[in-house]
């Protein structure tokens, strides 16, 4: 990172992966463009798992080309006054594949039911019973990870 002094601590960063719900997944198509998808996401054991449709431009271009990106939006307070942001997010690199493992799915799609509707077992397991056939798991598995925040909230920390 050119900004090092702006680098979150790898405590932070691992807090905005797993306390926030929703990211962009950004993927190389098929032609060659980048593609930028919005998604809610559970974050496990160095990894991201994604639920998606069984078909569809994303699931073309992971299979056209595993590398991908995962940004996460922390904090976005616009400063009008001050004609900046104060911002925090995460940036993460890595390879997005489609799980076929029948274990490590029920485990993601668990993990994902947990996070988003935390403490209904009995409608978390009939909802996947009803549904696990028809999406896929995605997992990210994450190369490198960065965390920057402003300059503004740097100097507020010196303080």
């Amino acid at each position: 990172m050119r900004r090092f002094k702006q680098q979150l601590s790898v405590e932070e960063t691992e807090r905005i992966l797993k306390e926030n719900t929703s990211g962009v997944l950004s993927v190389i198509d098929c032609n060659g463009y980048p593609y930028a998808v919005p998604l809610s996401y559970v974050y496990a054991d160095n990894k991201i798992y994604f639920h998606s449709a069984k078909s569809g431009h994303k699931i073309d271009a992971i299979k056209n080309c595993e590398k991908a990106t995962f940004c996460i939006i922390d904090k976005d307070d616009v400063k009008p006054e001050q004609y900046t942001t104060y911002y925090k997010s995460v940036i993460a690199f890595g390879k997005a594949s489609i799980v076929e493992n029948g274990e490590e799915v029920l485990t993601a799609i668990k993990a994902l039911g947990e996070k988003y509707y935390p403490s209904h077992d009995k409608e978390l397991n009939a909802e996947i019973e009803k549904f696990k056939s028809a999406f896929f798991i995605i997992r990210f598995d994450i190369e490198h990870v960065t965390g920057k925040q402003a300059i503004e909230l740097v100097d507020k920390q010196e303080d």
